[in-house]
């Protein structure tokens, strides 16, 4: 394979990617800082091939967020309101059920913090969910509605942690970390959870045996070595619990919030992308997300060390609510198809990331685990 590496200052870093040799901080900074944007993509690349091959992952799955209602007033976002609002939403379990189906994998619950329901009740979108659809995977709640939790409750994470496995949850999604930087969640997001307590939830979770995702938002305010920085305290709990099933760049969507004129380029979404890849070696995944990313970047992102493109989704709130300009909704074919238009096999996996099925059987596939799901 021939190295397509322009920049002097990526050699050695090059050098250390080949030789299975973790990156630094200064390492993840100079990739951030390069212009040599294909050689960047062309390491990051390399990692994912010798990593999943030729193979990229999807899920069948559908997202729900039971309520827009949060006491919370984050500057960055579009999509929280209050409960005397016009476009105030509180989803009944009809509701919820009704936006579901049989063939669904993958349920992804993500809320916002309404003290208008009991903790019983959010525990109970996760039962009713599990009694009509017994099958179907749970990913709920984020670390953030988890810490509120607890003090709606007057109960332990640990406690809460359990509580929600006992419903049915199987996993936890990423969501809230936003950017692990004290000087952006000031400005920001001043009453939500810091890097500490959004770390806490995650580790105390992994200490049950409870997977989880990890996300960074970018895009707004924060800098490449806040970026850099986010991902080694990632890095770092992942050294520690070996939790974290993937890692998920979220574009901000600037939308009415306008904290930023317009939102990341391009370039800049699939450096993120790439840098990620390089400097999470103890992740195995790095999904690009189509919702904030669309569709074409995400395809190109398949080439700069994404082996995941998150799933069919159904009707997303949070990121369109921010003028995301991807699709709503996507079906399982266009996912196959964006997947193999960007040369790459397409894996239909679980929440937990076990590949069930793979849609071009002409192509070897080691360690497939059997299609049931538990």
């Amino acid at each position: 394979m021939a190295c397509l590496i322009k920049d002097p200052a990526l050699i050695p870093i090059w050098e250390k990617v080949q030789a299975n040799v973790r990156l630094s901080r200064e390492d993840g900074i100079a990739l951030f800082s390069s212009e040599d944007f294909f050689g960047l993509g062309f390491m990051a690349n390399a990692v994912k091939e010798r990593r999943t091959g030729n193979r990229v992952t999807y899920v069948v799955n559908r997202h729900i967020n039971p309520t827009n209602i949060c006491a919370l007033s984050c500057r960055f976002c579009d999509y929280a309101t209050k409960k005397d609002k016009p476009d105030a939403t509180v989803l009944s379990p009809d509701d919820i059920l009704s936006q579901l189906s049989d063939d669904l994998t993958e349920v992804h619950i993500v809320s916002a913090l309404y003290t208008g329901w009991t903790y019983e009740q959010y525990l109970d979108v996760i039962r009713v969910i599990k009694t009509r659809f017994p099958r179907v995977q749970v990913k709920a709640y984020t670390a953030v509605e988890i810490d509120f939790f607890t003090r709606l409750a007057k109960k332990t994470l640990k406690e809460v942690l359990q509580d929600l496995m006992a419903a049915g949850v199987v996993c936890l999604p990423g969501g809230g970390a936003e950017v692990f930087s004290e000087r952006v969640r000031k400005s920001l997001f001043p009453f939500k959870i810091g890097a500490s307590k959004w770390l806490e939830v995650h580790r105390a979770a992994h200490g049950l045996g409870l997977k989880s995702n990890a996300t960074l938002l970018y895009g707004h305010m924060e800098t490449k070595e806040e970026r850099v920085d986010h991902m080694l305290k990632l890095r770092d709990l992942q050294d520690e619990t070996h939790g974290f099933m993937s890692f998920i760049p979220l574009a901000y969507q600037p939308g009415k919030t306008r904290v930023v004129p317009r939102p990341a380029s391009v370039i800049e979404d699939l450096k993120t992308v790439a840098v990620s890849r390089l400097l999470l070696d103890n992740f195995d995944h790095i999904k690009a997300y189509w919702v904030t990313l669309g569709e074409e970047t995400a395809s190109l992102a398949l080439h700069f060390g994404a082996d995941d493109i998150d799933g069919t989704i159904g009707d997303e709130k949070i990121a369109h609510a921010a003028g995301a300009a991807s699709p709503v909704r996507m079906a399982r074919e266009a996912l196959i198809q964006l997947i193999k238009e960007a040369g790459r096999v397409p894996v239909e996996r679980d929440a937990l990331y076990r590949p069930l099925r793979m849609i071009d059987q002409t192509v070897e596939m080691p360690e497939m685990v059997g299609a049931e799901v538990s």
